[in-house]
């Protein structure tokens, strides 16, 4: 099985996914949107998996600053969004990528236990 962790060092709930995998010896690769943003293909990826809803963050700071909250966005336009503007992608976003088969999940967020029956740990 192969992680990869999606997000920034600072966020909070990325720190969690750190802590969770690595107290239970699972190795990950990190990712960071400040200087690896996801490419298109990789972020229509993870909308049709994981629901736009659930991938745009309308709680972060860059939201607010760009003043969405006052606009209508249909999804197109959020993965336009999120495209120029990473921060706007919840984090993290997990690839876990099956070895054997080469299938991969994804999961979006922290949530224990979305990660405990993802990793069986």
């Amino acid at each position: 099985m192969k992680i990869i962790v999606y997000g920034i060092k600072a966020c909070g709930s990325v720190k969690k996914a750190f802590s969770y995998l690595e107290s239970r010896g699972l190795k990950y690769e990190f990712v960071d949107f400040k200087t690896t943003p996801p490419d298109s293909a990789r972020l229509k990826r993870w909308a049709d998996a994981l629901g736009i809803k659930s991938l745009f963050n309308t709680k972060g700071t860059t939201y607010r600053t760009l003043g969405l909250s006052q606009q209508s966005l249909d999804d197109s336009a959020k993965l336009e969004s999120m495209l120029a503007h990473p921060m706007l992608i919840k984090r993290p976003v997990i690839e876990i990528v099956d070895a054997a088969d080469s299938h991969v999940r994804y999961l979006v967020g922290f949530d224990e236990a979305c990660y405990s029956e993802a990793f069986g740990k």
